[in-house]
């Protein structure tokens, strides 16, 4: 399989602020009450998977724990269950950032498809095992749709970074 070049861009570092203050949106996302409504999208992971993979050194395990324990908390879950699934999720993020950036948008959905189903899987799997019925296979549904949210997820974070595209001769750079 051949993938066409594409134009690479510069683009300007990211900014902290900017980084912790989306993370805090899909947080707030997410702690809506959403608990019984199927195909909801778990929009922390997806931008936990987007800055792990853009800036694996800020965004790590440790943050994707606590962000995870916040979840459990505020859900009323099984203390650790998102815990556990987005810090094994930042790790994958991490580990396959490099890869993954090589692929244009819709390749890169796919693997982030495969990383939010084994998110899922993970959860599943601690609820299961303390004695949950198993919800039935819509449940996997979000990942499906955070997969397609993946390439307007991207123009949306990477929007403060990207340069101007015409160029000033007054300005240096």
């Amino acid at each position: 399989m051949r993938f066409e070049a594409r134009p690479q861009r510069i683009l300007l570092p990211v900014s902290g602020f900017f980084m912790t203050f989306t993370i805090l949106c899909a947080l707030l996302f997410n702690l809506l009450p959403w608990r019984d409504i199927t195909g909801v999208p778990d929009l922390l992971a997806l931008v936990l998977v987007f800055w792990g993979v853009r800036q694996p050194r800020k965004v790590s395990v440790g943050v994707a724990w606590g962000l995870g324990l916040i979840m459990d908390v505020s859900n009323g879950a099984l203390l650790g269950q998102h815990a556990l699934a987005y810090a094994i999720l930042a790790f994958a993020a991490n580990a396959l950032s490099r890869r993954l950036l090589w692929f244009p948008q819709w390749p890169q959905a796919l693997h982030v498809l495969l990383m939010l189903l084994g998110c899922q899987l993970i959860m599943l799997t601690v609820r299961m095992a303390a004695g949950s019925p198993f919800p039935g296979v819509l449940y996997f549904l979000g990942s499906f749709i955070c997969a397609g949210l993946w390439p307007l997820t991207s123009m949306l974070l990477l929007a403060p970074q990207r340069r101007p595209e015409s160029v000033d001769e007054n300005r240096p750079i």
